[in-house]
């Protein structure tokens, strides 16, 4: 299986960096990208070019079948159906209650009080050097850095956080609540809380869930960067209060994906992490759902679909944390549809659609596919970028371009964050994970995380009897300021 070993296309390009900023350029793409959804459904060719024809059909059937669909939905109603909560209709609704903002007004004082608390891009530090110096920083002759070309924070993380800052100011003398982190970077969610803005307290499941005691009528209430369940929307709702919802637009495609899963009969299957409150989000707006975290839990699905493998009690105890209430494999798994949490490795999820692209060809026959097996084009640029840039710096390795070791910075519940970490290790790169520089000290120790999320201690990390070449990434919820903070501590260590 190909995992990206070969060198992969660069994240940037001097035509990108010749037109000024290419974080600017980064927004922009993500505007325009987002604009794009608005107005198309793009279906990814899972098949090889023998099969495009087919699918160009395909394409086309789904259309006319959903515009059918929609015109019988919209007259008549099942027994079953009467009752049932319409998440999606209820997501609208909240556009005309006059209490629901999810657009930023780009305020320009809360952008200049972002950029004062270091929660944004960095404009004159040793980030922004190197990105001005085609990624690169010669420090001493004991020194020198090398930048991924795409790294930290991504267009919907900058977005979240600029909301949720524009929010403090435009309601000053009201209580502002957040249901989650508003991204996974603990420098920035200190900031707000210094900016009160309290955190609703998640007690966990066995004890009622997260608490919204605290929360009441003309409250500020927002929604972090990567949304929240359709649960805790109507609770906001219901108590009256103003709603800004940072939500990515990129997740909310995910959103639409499983709704249209649901109004087709199609079972959603998740590929994602259960716990993990994108997921969480995702899945309250599906109808029946099963969540599988790699590709070796997607081949247990595959294999139930085709009568094979775990007995059914087996596959439901695998999975009683991943699954709709009332899953029944037997009669569940007869139409899926694909969708991903949006931090995942795109080649895992690509290659997840295949396999179930497949089971359901082996299944029903190329004839039936189309009415048993869907899938929309959801997965994330910015996480796959950052992903890209990783993979070209650690293709190097062996020639005067590598790097001695490798800096990954970013929250340690951070997803995408984690993923970086996994390609270092995965080429056997010595690699540290750091989520603030605090991790760095007394003297040349570092404490940091590995890609299976344990702690681990180093002393004498960094060579001080010969000159180190360091590679530096960070998460997509990674300011700039906190990865000066850690280079500057290494430059300390260095440079003594």
């Amino acid at each position: 299986e190909d995992k990206g070993r070969g060198r992969p296309p660069r994240a940037t390009d001097e035509r990108w960096r010749a037109r000024g900023s290419w974080r600017r350029r980064e927004r922009e793409r993500g505007e325009e990208k987002m604009q794009g959804v608005r107005t198309r459904t793009r279906t990814r060719v899972l098949l090889n070019s023998d099969n495009k024809a087919n699918n160009r059909g395909r394409v086309r059937g789904r259309a006319q079948s959903d515009v059918v669909g929609e015109r019988k939905n919209a007259t008549t109603t099942t027994k079953e159906e009467e009752g049932k909560f319409d998440a999606r209709a209820f997501r609208r609704s909240l556009n005309k209650t006059g209490r629901y903002v999810r657009k930023p007004t780009h305020d320009e004082e809360s952008k200049k009080k972002m950029e004062d608390h270091g929660v944004g891009y960095s404009t004159t530090g040793l980030v922004a050097m190197m990105r001005e110096q085609k990624f690169e920083a010669e420090i001493s002759d004991k020194l020198s850095f090398k930048l991924a070309e795409s790294y930290g924070f991504c267009w919907g993380v900058e977005r979240a956080v600029q909301m949720a800052y524009e929010a403090r100011r435009a309601y000053p003398g009201r209580q502002l609540h957040i249901t989650n982190e508003i991204i996974h970077n603990p420098s920035v969610n200190k900031r707000l809380q210094e900016m009160d803005v309290k955190f609703i307290e998640d007690r966990g499941a066995d004890n009622g869930g997260k608490d919204f005691s605290e929360v009441n009528e003309g409250d500020v209430a927002i929604l972090p960067a990567f949304g929240a369940s359709v649960h805790e929307m109507k609770i906001l709702h219901d108590r009256k209060v103003q709603i800004v919802d940072t939500t990515c637009p990129y997740v909310s495609k995910v959103w639409n994906s499983v709704e249209t899963h649901t109004r087709r009969k199609h079972t959603s299957i998740i590929h994602g992490k259960w716990a993990h409150e994108e997921t969480i989000a995702t899945a309250s707006f599906a109808g029946d759902y099963v969540i599988v975290k790699n590709m070796a839990e997607a081949e247990i699905v595959a294999d139930m679909i085709l009568g094979k493998g775990l007995s059914k009690e087996d596959f439901l105890e695998k999975f009683k944390n991943a699954i709709s209430e009332g899953f029944d494999p037997d009669t569940m798994l007869d139409k899926v549809g694909i969708a991903n949490q949006t931090t995942m490795l795109k080649g895992e999820t690509e290659a997840i659609g295949k396999l179930f692209q497949k089971t359901m060809m082996e299944k029903h026959g190329p004839a039936d596919l189309d009415s048993h097996f869907v899938v929309m084009d959801t997965i994330c640029d910015a996480t796959q970028t950052r992903q890209d840039a990783m993979y070209n710096m650690v293709s190097h390795q062996g020639t005067d371009e590598g790097v001695d070791m490798i800096l990954v910075v970013g929250g340690y519940n951070s997803s995408n964050t984690m993923h970086l970490q996994e390609i270092a290790e995965e080429y056997n790169i010595p690699s540290f994970w750091l989520d603030t520089a605090d991790r760095i000290g007394p003297g040349n120790e570092t404490e940091w995380m590995d890609a299976h999320q344990q702690m681990q201690k180093s002393e004498n990390w960094l060579p001080l009897d010969r000159k180190v070449r360091i590679g530096v990434t960070s998460g997509a919820s990674t300011p700039d300021k906190v990865v000066e903070d850690i280079l500057d501590k290494v430059c300390a260590i260095k440079m003594s």
